[in-house]
């Protein structure tokens, strides 16, 4: 069954991934009160995570992509847990963005536009969230990017 969801996605020309099996001792996705509590999703492009760090090795670009990744992920996690239902989802409440900076690096708010404008592009006004956007020193696996998120479901 095709959703509005994936008819915006191939408007986009973006697919989604097949959601990531978690890599220790945690669950994708826990629904409790209404809420979806998305663990951190990392970036994937051809099979494997995208690294580096955001301003010494990987540039503002590169760093923007693996963060809609991590947002197309996001989605996919989402779309498992529901079935596809995507009708359930009321709105997305809030995204943490998790950016491997080097010192000095300042632009993890248009890092973080990456997740974000995919997520309005998906869900429209729904899709409108309040964010955290944080520079670090390292992430799993090397990844330049990771990103949570709270979603409020019907």
């Amino acid at each position: 069954m095709t959703t509005a969801i994936d008819r915006k996605l191939e408007e986009l020309g973006l697919a989604l991934p097949e959601a990531a099996a978690p890599v220790a001792a945690y669950v994708p996705v826990v629904e409790a009160g209404g809420l979806l509590h998305i663990s951190g999703q990392l970036p994937f492009k051809d099979g494997a995570v995208m690294t580096g760090r955001a301003g010494e090795d990987r540039d503002l670009a590169y760093a923007q992509e693996a963060a809609q990744r991590c947002g197309l992920m996001l989605v996919a996690q989402i779309k498992k847990h529901l079935g596809g239902d995507f009708s359930r989802v009321e709105r997305v409440v809030k995204l943490g963005v998790f950016i491997n900076s080097a010192p000095g690096f300042t632009d993890q708010p248009e890092v973080a536009n990456g997740a974000s404008e995919l997520m309005q592009a998906l869900f429209g006004e729904s899709g409108r969230h309040a964010r955290s956007a944080v520079g670090v020193p390292v992430l799993p696996r090397g990844a330049i990017v990771e990103v949570d998120a709270i979603i409020a479901v019907r």
